[in-house]
C-alpha cells in the first residue's frame, strides 16, 4: 500500500459545507478505479448510477394538513426542524402512537421544568447536517451527553469550549493510525459538523436526555424512530453505506443489514473501557474510504481532517494500492481478519470488569454516561 498523499485545500472549518466536491482531475486515479461500478441487489436489479433527491413529491404542507390538531401541536418540532428528505419517509413512524406516546411524555417533561439536552433546535440536526440522500457512512452513538455545552445532536460531537469526550480521542487517535496526515482540531475540540457535511450520519440512537441523569430518556420511544430511519437508509440507498457500529448496542442495530448491499464494520466501543481491546487497531476509517471508493469511485471517500488550517486532508488516503489487491481482500491486522464489504466483523468479545465484575456487553451501556462525566469535569462552568 502506497503511502498517504494529500489533497490540497482539502481541509475545511465547521461553518463551510462540505458536500459538494469537484472531481479531481487524475487521471491515473480514474483509469484505476474506473466510473462507479453498478452493482446487483438481492433481487437481481441493477442499481442507479447516482442517488437522485429523496421523495421529490413530498408534499410537506399538504400532509401537515392531513393531522389532527393534536397532533400538529405533539408534532411541531419534527414538522419545524427535521430536514424533509427524512421527514418524508419517517412520517408515518412519528403518527404512530408510540411516538405521539413519546412526545406527550417529552412535553410532561418540559412542563415540569426539568432541563432537556439537546436544545430543542438541535435534536433533529442529524438530519439537517446530512440528508438522507447524502449519506454515505453511519456513525451509530447510544445517549446524549447530559451536561451543559455537550449535546447538540451529532453522535459524539460536543459545541466548543467543552473539550473533545475521551471516545472522540480515542477516535482521533484510531483516525491518525490510518492516516499520519490527520489533524485532530485545535484547542482539543470536540465539534463534528465537519463530517457530518461530508455526508457521516452522527446518530444516537436515543434522541434526549433529562439534565445530569444518564439514560433517563431511553426506551421511551426514541429507539423505535432512530431504529426506523436507519431501516430506511438502508433501503432507500440502494448503492450501499458504510455502518461504523462500535460497541454491543451499535452492533445490535445494524444486525439485520443486507452485507452484501452495505458495509458493515464493527468492533469494540471507542471508550476508554473498552478501546485497548482492538479499537485503535481496527482501521475502520481506512476501510471506510476503501469501500466507498470501490462502490462509488475515489472523489467520493470522506474526508476525516477537522483541523481549520486548510492545509491537510486525509481524503485521499490510501486510496491508490497496487492492482493486485481488491478492497475486499484487506491484510490481516493483528486483531482479526475484516473484509470491507463486511462479510467478516470485528466480534466484541465478552469478558469481565476488573473494576466492576460487570460483563463488558452490559458495562458498554453506560459508557455515554461516564463520557458524559468525565467531559464535565473538563469543560468550564457555564
Amino acid at each position: 500500500m502506497t503511502s498517504p498523499s494529500l489533497k490540497r485545500g482539502a481541509g475545511h472549518l465547521a461553518s463551510a459545507p462540505t458536500d459538494a466536491k469537484k472531481p479531481k482531475a487524475n487521471g491515473n486515479i480514474t483509469a484505476f478505479f474506473g466510473a462507479p461500478k453498478s452493482n446487483p441487489t438481492a433481487a437481481g436489479t441493477t442499481m442507479a448510477a447516482a442517488p437522485a433527491p429523496v421523495s421529490p413529491t413530498f408534499n410537506k404542507h399538504k400532509w401537515v394538513a392531513t393531522l389532527t390538531p393534536e397532533q400538529k401541536e405533539l408534532l411541531k418540532l419534527e414538522i419545524d426542524t427535521m430536514d424533509e428528505s427524512w421527514l418524508a419517509h419517517l412520517k408515518e413512524e412519528i403518527v404512530k402512537p408510540e411516538f405521539l406516546a413519546l412526545k406527550r411524555f417529552l412535553q410532561k417533561e418540559k412542563q415540569s421544568g426539568a432541563k432537556i439536552f439537546p436544545p430543542e433546535e438541535d435534536i433533529y440536526s442529524w438530519s439537517r447536517h446530512t440528508p438522507l440522500h447524502k449519506v454515505k457512512v453511519v456513525i451509530i452513538g447510544q445517549d446524549p451527553y447530559h451536561n451543559h455545552n455537550q449535546a447538540h445532536g451529532l453522535a459524539f460531537s460536543v459545541r466548543p469550549p467543552t473539550p473533545a469526550p475521551p471516545s472522540l480521542v480515542n477516535i482521533y487517535t484510531g483516525i491518525k493510525n490510518d492516516y499520519p496526515s490527520f489533524q485532530a482540531p485545535p484547542n482539543k475540540a470536540g465539534l463534528l459538523i465537519p463530517w457530518a457535511e461530508r455526508g457521516v450520519l452522527l446518530l444516537n440512537t436515543c434522541l434526549t436526555v433529562r439534565a445530569h441523569q444518564a439514560a433517563s430518556h431511553s426506551n421511551k420511544g426514541w429507539e423505535r424512530l432512530t431504529q426506523k430511519a436507519i431501516d430506511v437508509l438502508t433501503r432507500v440507498r440502494t448503492r450501499g453505506v458504510v455502518f461504523l457500529a462500535w460497541g454491543t448496542p451499535a452492533g445490535k442495530r445494524v444486525a439485520g443489514i443486507n452485507r452484501e448491499r452495505h458495509c458493515i464494520l464493527q468492533s469494540v466501543h471507542p471508550s476508554p473501557l473498552s478501546a485497548h481491546r482492538g479499537f485503535f487497531q481496527n482501521q475502520h476509517f481506512k476501510k471506510c474510504n476503501q469501500w466507498l471508493a470501490e462502490r462509488y469511485g475515489p472523489d467520493s471517500i470522506i474526508d476525516w481532517n477537522l483541523a481549520a488550517d486548510g492545509k491537510t486532508s486525509t481524503a485521499r488516503l490510501a486510496v491508490v494500492q497496487s492492482s493486485s489487491v481488491s478492497v475486499n481482500q484487506l491484510a490481516d491486522s493483528s486483531q482479526t481478519k475484516q473484509t470491507v464489504a463486511g462479510l467478516t466483523e470485528n466480534t466484541v468479545v465478552a469478558g469481565k470488569s476488573k473494576t466492576s465484575g460487570q460483563n463488558d456487553d452490559e458495562s458498554e451501556e453506560d459508557l455515554d454516561a461516564l463520557e458524559a462525566l468525565v467531559a464535565s469535569e473538563e469543560s468550564p462552568n457555564p
